[in-house]
């Protein structure tokens, strides 16, 4: 009987481990040059002041220059009526002086506005007390159409404008132009002076 044909017995050749293969290499990029490295770096942008100066505290507001306020012009004064006239006539003996228009001055009404109808004040002004400055040195002007004044006793020293100061004695005359400002600045003991106006009704304006 025939038999089965034996197998070839395998040889250790075929029984040998099949080596591994090596591992592929990584490819590795060489390192860029410094000059290239900087040269792909975004370029920096230039820091600008704009928001800085936007925020600087605004200009001080120049202050305008005070304006020189003039005094107002006097208004015109009252035209003068002239109406009938009468007899009048006062003396030395039977003088009154009373307080008036400055608190300083006593006053000696001559009674010719009842005699004029109003068209004309005079009256004989006297200096009482010490000269207080910061009560008789204020400046003024009186809306008149007529002013004179005549010096009887002592002295007085006024102001007066485009005048300056001048020194009124016993026997002195002056005429004071309608709205000229002036002020009294120093008087004598026993000052008095008679003093003429037009009309006998008229404002007194305190600078």
């Amino acid at each position: 009987m025939a038999t089965a044909a034996k197998k070839p017995a395998k040889t250790a050749a075929s029984k040998a481990p099949v080596p591994d293969k090596p591992a592929a290499k990584k490819s590795v990029k060489p390192a860029a040059s410094p000059a290239k490295a900087a040269a792909k770096k975004p370029p920096v942008k230039p820091v600008t002041h704009k928001a800085a100066a936007a925020k600087k505290a605004p200009a001080a507001k120049k202050t305008p220059a005070a304006k020189t306020i003039k005094p107002p012009k006097p208004p015109k004064p009252p035209k003068v009526n002239w109406k009938p006239q009468s007899f009048v006539a006062t003396h030395r003996k039977d003088a009154e002086f009373k307080t008036g228009l400055r608190a300083y001055a006593a006053y000696r009404d001559l009674l010719t506005d009842k005699a004029t109808g109003g068209a004309v004040q005079s009256h004989v002004i006297r200096l009482v007390g010490k000269c207080d400055p910061k009560v008789v040195s204020i400046p003024h002007y009186h809306g008149v159409q007529f002013q004179m004044l005549y010096m009887l006793k002592g002295w007085m020293i006024g102001e007066y404008e485009g005048q300056g100061r001048v020194k009124m004695t016993a026997g002195s005359c002056w005429i004071q132009p309608p709205g000229i400002r002036h002020q009294v600045i120093d008087y004598s003991d026993g000052c008095e002076m008679i003093e003429i106006i037009l009309p006998a009704d008229f404002d007194t304006v305190e600078l």
